[in-house]
């Protein structure tokens, strides 16, 4: 039992049954990774579907690899060339996507035990953090768009409307956009605790000419006005 717990099935070789049965533990660490990911988050069901297949490729790649150098910078490389022509995720994804191709190593190499617990361990604390709102301070920051006319002096046009709706404010970016007739303002904010983000926009609107807003958490998640 103990050998079990802390050794390899592929101790004794690569045969039909031990590398079965590392797939089949691979898909089923891997859909647990994937009902982890979906679990008080917005997510795409491509991107959940390939977080669940995820690990039995990587198991299957690592076997080939195993102690073959050559077969090794091949994977290296040919895991760099997914990496450069992928679409740039946020870092949940980012971490969700690590997490797979962690256990999908742990069982390419044999250890299902290990495997289980990792999933067990990493996933129970994604879960608890969750549930806990680990970092919700930072829920109240976000990244605000300003578009407005070239003629329009934008140094402390926006003070009197930060004053009732943010802690703090900062201006990070100016860029000219439309052929250099609008500028856009990109501030970083805190929100005050009891701050509405649509009366804040319809604030701002009254000063930018009614012009293009937008307000997220991050680049990917904006509501424009």
């Amino acid at each position: 039992m103990s050998y079990f717990l802390t050794g390899s099935v592929l101790d004794n070789g690569f045969g039909i049954g031990p590398v079965l049965l590392c797939m089949a533990a691979s898909v089923v660490y891997g859909i647990g990774v994937a009902a982890v990911y979906m679990t008080n988050h917005h997510y795409n069901t491509n991107f959940v579907i390939t977080l669940a297949l995820l690990p039995v490729t990587v198991q299957i790649i690592v076997m080939i690899a195993n102690g073959n150098i050559g077969a090794g910078i091949a994977v290296a490389g040919a895991f760099t060339l997914v990496r450069f022509r992928s679409i740039p995720g946020n870092s949940r994804d980012m971490g969700a996507i690590f997490f797979a191709m962690a256990i999908g190593f742990v069982t390419g190499m044999g250890y299902l035990f290990f495997g289980l617990l990792f999933l067990l361990i990493s996933g129970g604390m994604q879960l608890l953090f969750s549930a806990l709102h680990f970092g919700g301070n930072r829920q109240k920051l976000r990244l605000l768009r300003i578009t407005i006319p070239e003629n329009m002096d934008y140094d402390g046009l926006f003070d009197s409307v930060f004053a009732g709706y943010v802690e703090s404010a900062e201006l990070e970016q100016v860029k000219t956009t439309n052929m250099g007739s609008l500028y856009e303002l990109t501030y970083h904010i805190r929100l005050k605790e009891l701050a509405a983000t649509k009366d804040f926009m319809d604030a701002l609107r009254t000063l930018n000419g009614n012009l293009n807003i937008s307000i997220g958490r991050e680049h990917t998640e904006q509501t424009e006005l």
